[in-house]
């Protein structure tokens, strides 16, 4: 009698792993837009049965990192300009808020630790590695937001940079970067110098450009 709770433990652990695994990598990029996905190749790669890997791409469609075709094709969601231009706008909204309930917590270690990610970000455009650039440029804003303490608007934040992962996996490419965003820099400073406005259109900037230039 103690088989059947154990057994319902493991898929609820095996699903929950192939769930945030599958979820970093679409949020980071590492699969294209349109990028077809099958439940034996998810299971086959986390060495799982069909039923965790079914539930985790059920989660994700949810989310809408994943779209599912009424053929039951899962795919990556390929995103037409006017999604891109409505998650901007999205982006747009949230973060500058987020950026601002952050700024009176954002003490000198926080600045510092942007600062070291920003230097692994460079290093990542450095190297022309996309994932470990959208990683780094994820984490340098999740850093600044996670002192928000807006724990349901930093989901949502997140929820729309899980939708775009694929589409900033195109933008980087199209972009050919040498460098590191430069509105990290002014990011950086307006946090030095406590100078909410100035933060709010930094953020507005960084999280827009590029996106809106994939859309045009």
């Amino acid at each position: 009698m103690m088989l059947q709770p154990r057994t319902s433990e493991a898929s609820a652990a095996s699903h929950e792993r192939v769930y945030r695994a599958l979820r970093t990598q679409i949020m980071h990029g590492e699969l294209t837009p349109g990028a077809a996905l099958t439940l034996r190749g998810i299971g086959k790669q986390f060495g799982v049965s069909m039923t965790p890997a079914r539930e985790a791409v059920r989660r994700l469609t949810a989310e809408g990192a994943l779209s599912l075709s009424s053929s039951g094709r899962v795919t990556t969601p390929a995103l037409t300009n006017e999604r891109i231009e409505e998650l901007a706008a999205l982006r747009a909204l949230l973060e500058p808020e987020l950026a601002s309930r952050a700024l009176p917590r954002a003490h000198l270690a926080l600045i510092d630790r942007m600062q070291k990610i920003n230097a692994a970000n460079a290093e990542a455009v450095s190297k022309g590695d996309p994932v470990a650039y959208i990683r780094t440029n994820l984490e340098f804003h999740r850093a600044l937001y996670l002192r928000a303490q807006a724990p349901a608007m930093l989901a949502m934040a997140e929820t729309v940079w899980l939708q775009l992962g694929p589409t900033m996996r195109s933008l980087y490419a199209r972009l050919r970067r040498s460098d590191p965003p430069a509105h990290h820099r002014t990011i950086l400073a307006a946090l030095k110098a406590g100078d909410e406005p100035a933060l709010k259109l930094a953020i507005r900037a960084d999280v827009t450009q590029g996106l809106r230039m994939l859309a045009q």
